[in-house]
């Protein structure tokens, strides 16, 4: 089973840049964020009819996240829990039932900028609820996945230009700290156990970042225990960044025996 994830920073201006990837890539299961459209926008008949089914978790203009699968879904669950009153459109959840099911979590992590400020507040709040949820799913002792983009760079390495994100709150020490206290529940980061050196999975659109490789690593797949004994590969799919009409982030994808 191939999982992917990609932050498409908005459907509707990657229309081309999606199916193309999906038809070369042929994930089983991709896992969407920034669509930027509502559920009922979504151009779903597009995915259709390559095959996929959709689920969707959209908002007007910002945020949203999708799953996309090849194979069945059940108990599809749209808005992390515990946060009431909270519309923002950040987390998609199913099972996808594959030789065996596997319990996937899509999320688009808050950026949490400017810091400190309420959006800080809301991005490290927003993060004590995946732990949570984390900890929940981690009890069900099945293949979990939590995957998308975290909006976290978890350590040096992880940037080219790591000094240049100091006081940033995809790098600020709470918010890594963050990270960490969901990783050291018991999960696998996927690309750090299969990959060797740092591999960067978004680049901005200012100041030349793709042409100089002045990257970060924000884009993450963490595994149970369980899903990890079954991980056979994973990966960046850093040539999209170049092609037509790109992202600023690429896809990541694992592949699991299941």
């Amino acid at each position: 089973m191939k999982i992917a994830t990609f932050n498409v920073n908005g459907i509707k201006a990657r229309i081309e840049t999606v199916p193309a990837w999906l038809q070369a890539s042929a994930p089983d299961v991709a896992v969407l964020q920034e669509i930027k459209s509502v559920d009922g926008g979504f151009p779903r008949e597009l995915f259709e009819d390559l095959g996929y089914r959709v689920e969707t978790h959209g908002q007007k203009g910002f945020n949203g996240v999708a799953i996309l699968s090849k194979l069945p879904l059940e108990d599809v669950s749209r808005g992390l829990p515990g946060g009431d009153g909270d519309d923002q459109a950040r987390w998609i959840e199913a099972t996808v039932i594959g030789a065996r099911a596997v319990r996937v979590g899509g999320l688009y992590l808050p950026n949490g900028n400017p810091a400190p400020g309420p959006k800080y507040d809301y991005k490290l709040a927003w993060m004590e609820r995946l732990r949570q949820r984390a900890l929940r799913l981690l009890a069900t002792e099945e293949p979990v996945v939590l995957l998308g983009d975290f909006n976290v760079i978890p350590q040096r390495e992880d940037a080219a230009k790591p000094d240049a994100w100091l006081s940033d709150a995809l790098f600020l020490p709470e918010s890594r700290a963050a990270f960490r206290r969901v990783l050291h529940l018991g999960f696998t980061d996927a690309l750090t156990a299969l990959t060797p050196g740092p591999g960067y999975t978004f680049w901005d659109y200012q100041a030349g970042a793709w042409e100089r490789n002045n990257g970060i690593r924000i884009d993450h797949v963490l595994l149970s225990p369980q899903a990890a004994d079954i991980l056979q590969d994973a990966g960046i799919e850093t040539g999209m960044r170049g092609g037509d009409k790109p992202s600023d982030h690429v896809p990541v994808w694992v592949e699991l025996a299941a």
